[in-house]
């Protein structure tokens, strides 16, 4: 399955793509993250590194009902949306370059997969602290616990893959110069 969702990365990832992509990236984060940044709570689970069942309850109660209500309509609009763009920014960026700078063979190239998996995982931090915030001031300890691990692992992955990204583009220019060099 990964194999084949990563080669078809690599197969709709050419250059327009990828920079339809970025622009869409663009122009999310210029004019839909900051309306979204000033309705929410200063202090979200989203926006954590990493949080405990017992945080994400004291969220639960500061937030108050109504707070809970916009956490919850907000995982339904804006955060149904906002991984599927960075993913494809992401994605396709990584596939883009890294299809020029690894021969097909690489086991490199399926790390075009990191934001996909960083998206999943944000997904499941969605759904599990929708979850706390539905059934709010009753316990839903399992899926509290987890949720932190999944904003942790959702981080590490969106990180990791900015990095993928640049070290992919550090790569390509190292390429390009030695090459342009040479000649």
């Amino acid at each position: 399955m990964g194999q084949k969702l990563s080669g078809w990365m690599y197969r709709i990832s050419n250059g327009r793509g990828a920079l339809s992509a970025l622009a869409l990236f663009l122009l999310f984060t210029a004019l839909v993250l900051p309306g979204q940044s000033s309705k929410g709570n200063a202090d979200s689970p989203d926006l954590s590194f990493y949080y405990t069942a017992d945080d994400l309850y004291q969220l639960a109660e500061e937030y108050g009902a109504s707070g809970r209500q916009t956490y919850i309509r907000a995982r339904f609009t804006f955060d149904l949306i906002w991984p599927l763009v960075y993913t494809a920014f992401l994605g396709t960026a990584i596939s883009w370059i890294f299809a020029r700078i690894f021969s097909p063979g690489s086991p490199w190239r399926q790390a075009n997969l990191m934001p996909v998996l960083g998206a999943l995982f944000d997904y499941l931090e969605n759904l599990s602290t929708t979850l706390v915030m539905a059934r709010y001031p009753n316990l839903t300890a399992g899926v509290a616990a987890l949720a932190g691990v999944f904003t942790l692992v959702k981080w590490v992955l969106i990180s990791g893959s900015f990095a993928l990204l640049l070290v992919g583009v550090s790569a390509g220019v190292w390429q390009w110069l030695r090459g342009s060099g040479s000649r």
